[in-house]
């Protein structure tokens, strides 16, 4: 066999749909601990309605430091949480919520081996309430076809 590899692109890709908004439920949550030692859960946002249901849309994590529970609050609070006292909360009381998630083409290379990779990302403010509501227990009803796939952010 010949073959000119120069042709083959030399990046790993973990993108499953395309840039855009989706209704995405959290399919998986993983706690574990940032850098700085805080409670991290990161979280697997699956699409739940569309043309790309039942994809991974993105990776996005969730660090309970100082910094970080700004951006905690408002996440919760897209998931129909109440954020405006004090709030009792585990990772497993986030399965199978549902948000409409903003997910952005991020591309690097990686230092040690060069090699470029590619993943969607949520940005900061990527996160906005479920449409028709969200209840508590995550089953609000999400009309199929409601996806934005444009790259503005609604939120």
């Amino acid at each position: 066999m010949n073959y000119d590899f120069s042709l083959v692109d030399d990046k790993d890709s973990y993108v499953s749909v395309p840039p855009g908004i989706y209704t995405c439920r959290v399919a998986e949550i993983r706690p574990g601990y940032a850098r700085d030692g805080s409670e991290r859960w990161s979280l697997r946002l699956e699409v739940v309605a569309g043309e790309y249901a039942g994809r991974t849309a993105a990776w996005d994590s969730l660090t309970w430091s100082d910094r970080g529970v700004v951006r905690v609050k408002r996440v919760l609070e897209a998931l129909g949480f109440d954020v405006s006292g004090e709030l009792e909360v585990d990772p497993s009381d986030l399965q199978d919520m549902r948000a409409r998630v903003q997910v952005l083409l991020e591309e690097w290379e990686e230092p040690v081996s060069g090699r470029r990779q590619e993943r969607m990302s949520v940005p900061y403010q990527g996160w906005g309430p479920a449409p028709n509501g969200q209840a508590p227990d995550g089953e609000a009803p999400v009309q199929a076809g409601t996806e934005d796939h444009t790259a503005d952010n609604p939120f």
